[in-house]
């Protein structure tokens, strides 16, 4: 395979932050930039795509240095896959960035760090090691605090320190987790790992799950892990919120998928039950906390937390189809719930307001906009045959087959109850009459495109992912397989 391809989408974001830094405060130049590297890095993801869906799981060993004495890239389906949604909704922030931010004092600067953040999420899906996966997860906790800064008034500071002090003690216990890792196998290659943790004590496995668990249950903004979220999010821009509510928590997700299939497989480890009650307490807290919020990015907020339960619930299921549903709703959610930021962001732009006593008549007002947000907004209800149905049907389908009831009724519950959000946002922005109060500004016709496009776009890519379900299916049936399976990553990364 032609390295390139599997290298690419880090090294490019890597060096376009570096130049997008010495022309930060030339706009003009820095929209061309950056625009064309988020085109570049779309098109040789798709060329990876292409080779690891033709040609099978790829990998690359960097200075020559085979696996597991040196740092390997390792693309398999899923890994794939997420590097491509990735990288459309890091061309899709960009454009809306050029309206959303241009009018921020260090415009230039988020430019600066969207790449940085973008190279960190590209190198924790393509790494084959688990230190190396520390050092991406660094790289995004740098560029991710200083997005919340940059021209951040009292309330996006305090939200900034509540989000880096967590992920620092998350980071600190998943450093530790690494040392004993290390000194109880002697590597830390993900596919080594797979045959050296089987000889580790129970005891010190017991505290590497618990040590990885807790790690990225903060990541991933899971039960009793997640309150850190609602309290971030709302504050950001909604450019930046909206990379974040599309990406961030799914690397966490990501990572415990990886864990609990390649190296402490799930059904063994003994941790099934526990990762189950996670899930539907996750799914239940989230979506009630929901249907108390007042403003839509608050009510957003609440519900990546609940739609996290979903993908938890695959894993923790542990089946192939459980996991293949997983995988769909990761790919689906990514795509919607950054849309629904993205529109969010266009109300609060035009009304200077995203509360839902504030807002009214944007059917109206803007009746685009407001059909751009029934399809995300049903999507993420689980209408059929929207994505967002296919992703819920295979999760509890396969928690039915599986007889765990009680978790296939939470997940029903949840999304009864998301479609009642869904519903008060629609009632309250969209189709109420404005309020008396109301006093939208206008927004420019260059403006509105930049705003339009990547919202429009997700809204067709939703879209085209419900009608054409079969296809997605078969992608994450085959990666679900590959991640129960592991004999094909470890012959691509050791040879054997």
């Amino acid at each position: 395979m032609n390295t390139m391809w599997l290298t690419f989408p880090v090294v490019m974001s890597l060096l376009t932050a570096v130049i997008a830094f010495g022309m930060r405060h030339q706009r003009k130049h820095i929209n061309i930039l950056s625009l064309s590297c988020a085109l570049f890095v779309l098109l040789s993801s798709l060329m990876l795509f292409g080779q690891v869906y033709k040609d099978g799981i790829q990998s690359v060993f960097l200075g020559s240095w085979i696996a597991p004495f040196g740092i390997v890239f390792v693309a398999d389906l899923l890994s794939v896959m997420l590097v491509v949604v990735t990288a459309i909704i890091g061309l899709m922030v960009i454009v809306y960035a050029m309206a959303d931010l241009q009018y921020k004092a260090s415009y230039g600067l988020y430019h600066v760090f969207f790449h940085i953040l973008l190279a960190g999420v590209y190198g924790a899906f393509l790494t084959g090691d688990i230190f190396n996966l520390y050092v991406w997860f660094e790289v995004m906790l740098i560029a991710s605090f200083g997005l919340m800064v940059i021209d951040a008034d009292k309330k996006q500071i305090n939200g900034a320190i509540k989000y880096v002090s967590l992920n620092l003690i998350s980071t600190l216990v998943l450093l530790l987790a690494i040392g004993l890792l290390y000194g109880s196998t002697g590597t830390l290659n993900f596919a080594d790992l797979h045959y050296k943790t089987l000889n580790i004590e129970l005891d010190v496995k017991a505290m590497l799950i618990i040590m990885l668990l807790f790690s990225f249950a903060i990541k991933s903004a899971v039960f009793p892990l997640f309150f850190w979220l609602p309290d971030t999010y709302p504050g950001l821009p909604s450019a930046t919120a909206s990379l974040f509510a599309g990406l961030l928590t799914k690397v966490g997700v990501y990572v415990l998928v990886r864990i609990f299939t390649l190296i402490f497989p799930l059904q063994s480890s003994g941790w099934q039950v526990v990762l189950i009650f996670i899930a539907g307490m996750t799914m239940l807290t989230g979506v009630l906390g929901a249907a108390c919020q007042k403003s839509i990015k608050n009510i957003l907020s609440f519900h990546i937390i609940s739609q996290i339960g979903y993908m938890i619930m695959g894993l923790a299921i542990y089946t192939p189809l459980a996991l293949a549903g997983a995988i769909f709703y990761i790919i689906h959610h990514i795509i919607v719930k950054a849309n629904l930021f993205l529109i969010g962001g266009v109300i609060e732009r035009k009304y200077g307001s995203d509360r839902l006593n504030a807002v009214g008549g944007v059917y109206k007002d803007m009746p685009l906009l407001a059909f751009t947000f029934i399809i995300p907004a049903f999507s993420l209800a689980g209408f059929p045959p929207l994505s967002g149905f296919w992703g819920k049907f295979m999760v509890i389908k396969s928690s039915l087959l599986s007889t765990h009831y009680i978790l296939a009724t939470v997940a029903l519950l949840v999304g009864l109850l998301t479609i009642f959000s869904m519903t008060k946002i629609w009632s309250e922005i969209f189709w109420k009459k404005s309020p008396e109060t109301q006093s939208p500004v206008i927004i420019s016709k260059v403006d509105y495109i930049l705003y339009m496009t990547p919202i429009a776009s997700l809204a067709i890519l939703t879209l085209v992912i419900g009608f054409s379900a079969e296809f997605f299916f078969q992608l994450a049936m085959a990666s679900a397989e590959q991640l129960l399976n592991s004999d094909e990553y470890i012959r691509a990364v050791l040879g054997r």
